[in-house]
């Protein structure tokens, strides 16, 4: 082997250092800044199954607590049953008077996140971790997201024929609402709130999470 091979080599594939190596995608910062809970989607924007596959395709790549891998996911469209979804779930539980979504911002695809165990502290690492990838790989692909966990179960579960309790409902779109994050001291009030069209969401500082 020639001399200094590896290093000629390392520098043809990812440059000198002279240079910068172009970077390609978002960095993880980036995605979980964008990762924010839109309630508001644009109506023009149809989310195809084939979408919402994707985004569940990361399922089949990210730990599980003990490997038990027991969630199950049912994709719902436009065209296959989501105003069955969006007629039992709630959003803006902190903005009552707001009555979100509003008319004509509704989300139209969903994914329903179930489990084929009873849900336990394993289940819901699982779940903990199954929604913030699906999340991030939704805003990898320009869409975004929201967790939704008040749900009415018994009519998802009897109108969508699951073959297990949902846990979690995770809406799909593009969303349009204007969201940013401002720092908290831990003692100050968490909750979210809107002023001027804009959707604040709290959260407590870097120094004071480090304990």
């Amino acid at each position: 082997m020639a001399d200094n091979y590896l290093e000629k080599r390392y520098e043809e594939v990812f440059g000198s250092g002279k240079t910068k190596v172009k970077r390609i995608g978002h960095t993880l910062d980036e995605l979980l800044l964008k990762n924010r809970s839109q309630r508001g989607y644009l109506k023009d924007y149809v989310v195809k199954r084939e979408e919402l596959e994707r985004i569940v395709g990361v399922c089949s790549k990210i730990p599980s607590a003990r490997n038990q891998q027991v969630l199950r996911f049912r994709l719902v469209t436009r065209e296959t049953g989501a105003e069955k979804v969006l007629e039992n779930i709630k959003l803006g539980a902190a903005l009552p008077e707001l009555h979100l979504p509003f008319p004509g911002t509704e989300p139209e695809a969903f994914i329903i996140v179930m489990s084929t165990v009873a849900e336990n502290k394993f289940v819901d690492v699982d779940l903990g971790m199954a929604l913030q990838s699906m999340l991030l790989k939704a805003v990898e692909m320009g869409l975004n997201g929201l967790a939704i966990g008040s749900f009415h179960k018994g009519n998802i579960l009897r109108e969508l024929e699951l073959p297990y309790e949902p846990l979690m409902v995770v809406a799909i779109g593009k969303g349009i609402e204007k969201i940013e994050l401002t720092p908290i001291a831990p003692e100050e009030n968490h909750a979210y709130y809107r002023e001027n069209g804009v959707h604040y969401v709290p959260k407590i500082a870097l120094k004071d999470l480090i304990v």
